[in-house]
C-alpha cells in the first residue's frame, strides 16, 4: 500500500542501541513505516548502505534490526555489482526505502552511475516512503554540510533535490555543523533548509515541510534561512515526541 502522497522522513536518528543486536529500530524509523499505511502484513523495507560502500557488517546489522522489528527485509547493494536485476522494480515493490549514513558524496556518485537516483524518484512519486539517517537524510535535499571530503566539513551541493531545501544533520552533536550550515545558507551556497539534532527527523509531504518528530527528549529541528544581509536566521520548530 503506497503512501497517499510522496513522503520523505529525513533524520538524524532512527535507530537505538540494541539489547541483543548492535542496533534496534527506533521510533523515527517506525514512524516512517507507519506513514506507508501498511496493515495486515509485514512492511516491506529495503536498506541501502551505499554510503558505507555496502559494508557487509552494516547490512547484517540491518537484517538483525529488521527481524526483531518484524519487517519483510531486503537490501539494494551496488558494490561490486547490483544485487538485483531491475533496481526500479525492486524499489517499487517496497513500502519503505531506508538509507544509511556515511559518505553522501560517494552515495550520490554511485546512485547516478547505476540509475538509482531516477529509480528513487520514481518510487517516491509512486508513494514508497523514503527515510534515512545522516547521509541518508541529506541525499533527498539540495545538499548540506558533509565530512565526505575530510574531517573539516565542506559543502555538498549535489543531492537528489527531491525537496528544494538544504539539510543540516547532527546539528547539536558535531561542533562544525551548526555554524557551517548557517554560513552556507547565508552566503547562498545552499538554499534555506531544515536542520535536525540527533534523534530528530523532518517530514515532507510532496515538496512541502509537514512536521518535525523526535525520539529524544529536548532535541529539536530548525528552519534556517538567509536574513538578506549576509547572515542567517534560525527558527526552532515545534517537534512531536515519538514513543
Amino acid at each position: 500500500m503506497p503512501a497517499d502522497t510522496p513522503t520523505i522522513l529525513a533524520t538524524s536518528g532512527g535507530v537505538v542501541p540494541g539489547r541483543r543486536t548492535t542496533w534496534s529500530v527506533g521510533p523515527l524509523t517506525r514512524h516512517a513505516v507507519a506513514l506507508s499505511g501498511v496493515t495486515g502484513r509485514a512492511p516491506r523495507v529495503t536498506f541501502l548502505a551505499t554510503a558505507t560502500a555496502d559494508d557487509a557488517g552494516t547490512i547484517v546489522d540491518f537484517y538483525d534490526m529488521a527481524h526483531e522489528a518484524g519487517f519483510a527485509a531486503s537490501h539494494l547493494r551496488l558494490m561490486t555489482m547490483p544485487n538485483v536485476d531491475d533496481i526500479t522494480a525492486h524499489l517499487l515493490d517496497q513500502d519503505v526505502v531506508w538509507v544509511w549514513g556515511g559518505s553522501v558524496a560517494g552515495l550520490a556518485a554511485l546512485w547516478r552511475l547505476h540509475g538509482v537516483d531516477d529509480a528513487l524518484r520514481t518510487a517516491w512519486e509512486a508513494g514508497v516512503v523514503l527515510t534515512g539517517v545522516s547521509a541518508g537524510s541529506i541525499c533527498w535535499h539540495v545538499g548540506g554540510p558533509t565530512d565526505s571530503y575530510g574531517p573539516d566539513l565542506q559543502p555538498f551541493t549535489d543531492g537528489l533535490a527531491l525537496v528544494p531545501f538544504s539539510n543540516g544533520v547532527h546539528y547539536d552533536t558535531e561542533a562544525q555543523r551548526r555554524p557551517l550550515f548557517q554560513r552556507l545558507v547565508a552566503d547562498g551556497t545552499l538554499p534555506a533548509g531544515y536542520a535536525t539534532d540527533d534523534g530528530v527527523g523532518v517530514l515532507y509531504r510532496g515538496t512541502e515541510f509537514a512536521g518535525a518528530f523526535s525520539e529524544r527528549d529536548g532535541s529539536g529541528a530548525y528552519f534556517v534561512e538567509s536574513d538578506g544581509a549576509g547572515g542567517a536566521v534560525e527558527t526552532r520548530l515545534d517537534t512531536v515526541r515519538l514513543r
